[in-house]
This record gives C-alpha cells, sequence and structure tokens, in this order.
C-alpha cells in the first residue's frame, strides 16, 4: 500500500507578502515627493500625519496626538499613535 504524501502546508497572503516585500520607492525619492497624510477616525479629521525616517531604519508617516471621539453622544478624549511604515523600507 502506498503511502499517503504529506500535504504542503500552503502560505498564508501574510507570508507571502513578507517574504517577497521589496520597496517599490526609493529612500531619496519618497522624503522628496511624500506629503503629509490627513488622518481621518470615523467622520471626525483626526490629524495629520508626516512624513518621517524612523530609528529602526524604515520611512513613512507618523501622527502623535490627543483627539476627542464621541460615543454615544458623550465626548472621549483619546490619545492617538498611528506609524504608517512603507513595507521593505527599512532594507531601502
Amino acid at each position: 500500500m502506498a503511502k499517503k504524501a504529506a500535504s504542503k502546508k500552503e502560505a498564508t497572503p501574510q507570508e507571502v507578502t513578507a517574504a517577497s516585500s521589496k520597496c517599490p520607492i526609493t529612500r531619496e525619492q519618497f522624503l522628496k515627493e511624500a506629503g503629509a497624510l490627513a488622518v481621518t477616525i470615523g467622520e471626525q479629521q483626526a490629524g495629520v500625519a508626516l512624513v518621517k525616517e524612523f530609528s529602526t531604519g524604515s520611512f513613512g508617516w507618523y501622527l502623535s496626538g490627543k483627539t476627542i471621539i464621541t460615543v454615544d453622544n458623550t465626548p472621549v478624549k483619546v490619545q492617538m499613535n498611528c506609524s504608517l511604515v512603507v513595507v521593505g523600507s527599512k532594507k531601502s
């Protein structure tokens, strides 16, 4: 009786993306051409994320601050930190 071949585990989309991540833009091009991004939470303008080179060597946008979010007609003050890191940028 022939042994059944072990089925090969398929990679998840996250594994495929992480393994084949190549930054599509150079650091110089990004820093020259990228602009600030307006960040909206729900229907409220939360702030503006600015272009940033992170201490890790990656680049992207960053926003930190406080804002108010309304829950059941009650204003709630929140602290926010938003990092948008260009995938693969650490290697660029």
